[in-house]
């Protein structure tokens, strides 16, 4: 029973990924997202001659700038769905998105983080220290370090 009680507490303390770390994470991410972006786009704009299909009116630039903010979206929800709160850059500096409370995030949650990174400024949101973008202040999320949180945390699995 005493261990028990010990147990619950236990307080949580994540420790937030660094400024630098934040941005190491996009500039991997966007990097990834750029080369799968042109193979979707060529694909979807080229025709069998290597020649662009659509024209220069305004029409068609912004179907294709609609359609890169959509894939954007999807490649951060699909990456945080499946890999639960990662991406790639995530994964590259052992860091991982999560709830404040330090509970993994609900499918809402990433899908309203990663619609939240096509508003304009975004990323500039992102530059202060501490780093706190607005897709996180938007859905009360944060990235954690993962090796330096379960080092504060021994109970907590990462």
């Amino acid at each position: 029973m005493e261990q028990e009680s010990l147990l619950t507490e236990l307080e949580y303390n994540p420790v937030l990924a660094s400024t630098g770390k934040r941005f190491l994470n996009y500039l991997i991410d966007i990097i990834i997202f750029y080369v799968l972006a042109v193979f979707i786009l060529a694909a979807l704009f080229y025709n069998d001659d290597y020649t662009y299909t659509t024209s220069n009116d305004f029409s068609s630039q912004l179907l294709i700038r609609l359609i890169a903010f959509a894939l954007f979206a999807a490649f951060y929800f699909l990456f945080e769905i499946l890999f639960k709160g990662r991406t790639i850059g995530k994964f590259i500096t052992g860091t991982k998105a999560v709830n404040y409370d330090g509970s993994e995030m609900e499918p809402k949650t990433i899908l309203l983080r990663s619609l939240s990174r096509v508003v304009p400024f975004e990323p500039f949101s992102g530059l202060g220290n501490p780093c706190y973008p607005w897709h996180d202040k938007w859905t009360r999320t944060c990235v954690i370090d993962v090796k330096q949180t379960a080092l504060q945390n021994p109970t907590v699995q990462s």
